[in-house]
């Protein structure tokens, strides 16, 4: 009997990310735990083909490899959702009907939920374009995962609608323009914004540059100060008074020198 596929996966955490229901939503989950599952020959132990026989002779295979895929997903799955998932002694299919429960319970309140932060998000709230484009396309899929799927055109609706005004040429321009179209063109037209913006700086900051340099030359001539004029009677009547202290010390040198002679006197 061949090896089954199965067997040879040893990298099954580099080929799908971890479900936390938020980032990466369930239905894009499943989408690629399916794809990997039909590559495998594992799909039969989630789309609810009925497990062998325990009297045939594939069924000690069969729960060996159940096991192995029920550990794919264990392993591919938040904390926090794991502690809610865990069981034990339980196949890959209740696991994987448990996961749906989990995710598409209360549809209505969900949907409500979502639907509002959908219709609420915008530009402003989030920290760059690309990031506001992402958080709309998994909201749309958190959508279609409880039945309220949002076609393309409301997508780039409200996409369109949670831009600042300086958006406003690229919005119009388009009259049924598909995601990747207006996506790709509104990153295109924030580039072209920022390197604007950076422009003018670099010209504001070599303009100011230059008339300082005009109004203050470097040729080696002192630039007048007007302060300077205003404090220059004082600096004269400052001199002035440091000459009549002189006069002071003249005096005072004259005393010393009669000193000096009633000392020779004395001695």
């Amino acid at each position: 009997m061949s090896l089954h596929q199965a067997y040879i996966v040893t990298n099954i955490q580099t080929k799908i990310r971890t479900l936390d229901g938020t980032k990466i939503t369930y239905s894009s989950w499943t989408k690629l735990f399916r794809l990997h599952a039909k590559a495998y020959k594992v799909l039969d132990h989630i789309d609810d083909t009925p497990a062998p026989q325990k009297n045939d002779p594939s069924y000690d295979q069969w729960v060996e490899i159940d096991s192995l895929v029920l550990k794919w997903i264990y392993s591919k799955l938040s904390d926090e959702l794991m502690v809610r998932i865990l069981e034990s002694d339980t196949t890959t299919q209740a696991v994987w009907n448990k996961l749906k429960t989990n995710f598409l319970n209360n549809k209505g309140s969900r949907a409500a939920a979502l639907e509002q932060e959908f219709s609420n998000l915008t530009l402003a709230s989030s920290s760059s374009m690309e990031a506001y484009c992402q958080k709309l396309k998994d909201l749309a899929n958190q959508l279609e995962d409880v039945d309220n799927p949002v076609t393309e055109s409301r997508l780039v609706l409200q996409m369109v609608h949670g831009l600042p005004t300086k958006f406003d040429v690229v919005g119009g321009n388009q009259s049924s323009p598909s995601w990747e179209t207006t996506r790709s063109m509104l990153q295109l037209e924030q580039h072209r914004q920022t390197a604007r913006q950076n422009q003018t700086q670099t010209v504001f900051i070599a303009s100011s540059t230059i008339d300082r340099a005009s109004r203050y030359p470097t040729t080696g001539q002192h630039v007048q100060n007007p302060s300077y004029h205003n404090h220059s009677g004082r600096g004269a009547s400052s001199r002035g008074r440091g000459r009549s202290f002189r006069g002071h010390g003249g005096r005072g040198q004259q005393h010393w020198n009669q000193g000096s002679q009633w000392n020779q006197g004395y001695n």
